[in-house]
């Protein structure tokens, strides 16, 4: 069962029924972006609307990804950015306030429309920041079709969601940086030992045939390709191979 399948309890104030649906999410066992898929459910339906987006920043590039939204965007989640103080998305991030747009919001003078999303031609729309430590980490976009007057429970129940979000999602966007820090510095250092390992197999051939050291790693690269085989698996072999024949001849 997921928390939208909750049923809030009976004479529960709302508040306190998203508050621990929220609750439920972030302190599930679910990635990142299952909680946020999470959290877009509950919004659209503790607010009627037709539409939900969730941007999360990303710091080095002073930018926000879209990370999560109710309509699928599979081309766009994880790909369509926008910059601090960009439409009306990045201004909320920059001026860290909501903006209530009741009807004809693509005529604000702050929108940015994007063709890739649907949402940008409907009526109303409701943005507020994610924010944890003073500063946004994220926005999350409400979207009407037709004209609507947001009510002030509903511009608090966004906000109050975009509180209780916004503490867990920094941890989380830290935890998701540690671990793409620790595959980059991975992949360096496997790009490091397959270096070595062709520099000593380009040396090895160069001895070995009489080779310039352009014509071994030609004739690694040539041989790689024929046998379908990574370079580095190649360059191992040759290694091997040299070191078991220094072996028999001792």
């Amino acid at each position: 069962m997921t928390v939208l399948d909750e049923v809030p309890m009976a004479n529960e104030p709302a508040s306190l029924s998203v508050l621990h649906r929220v609750s439920r999410v972030l302190s599930s066992e679910l990635s990142l972006d299952e909680a946020l898929g999470e959290i877009v459910g509950l919004a659209a339906q503790t607010t009627g609307c037709d539409a939900c987006l969730v941007y999360l920043v990303e710091a080095e590039k002073n930018e926000f990804v879209l990370r999560a939204s109710l309509v699928p965007h599979t081309a766009d989640v994880g790909h369509l950015r926008v910059k601090m103080g960009e439409g009306v998305t990045g201004w909320v991030a920059q001026n860290l306030s909501p903006v209530a747009l009741s009807t004809k919001a693509a005529t604000d003078p702050r929108f940015k429309m994007f063709p890739a999303l649907v949402e940008d031609t409907y009526e109303a729309f409701l943005s507020v920041p994610l924010m944890s430590k003073g500063k946004a980490i994220g926005v999350i976009n409400i979207h009407h079709r037709e004209s609507h007057q947001h009510t002030a429970e509903e511009v608090s129940t966004i906000q109050f969601i975009g509180e209780q979000m916004g503490a867990a999602l920094d941890r989380s966007l830290l935890e998701e940086e540690n671990a793409r820090l620790a595959a980059e510095a991975e992949q360096v250092k496997r790009e490091l030992e397959t270096r070595k390992s062709v520099e000593r197999a380009k040396g090895i051939l160069q001895r070995r045939h009489n080779l310039t050291e352009e014509d071994a790693y030609l004739r690694m690269r040539n041989e790689s390709r024929r046998l379908r085989r990574p370079m580095k698996e190649l360059a191992d072999a040759i290694i091997l191979a040299e070191e078991l024949s220094r072996r028999e001849a001792e």
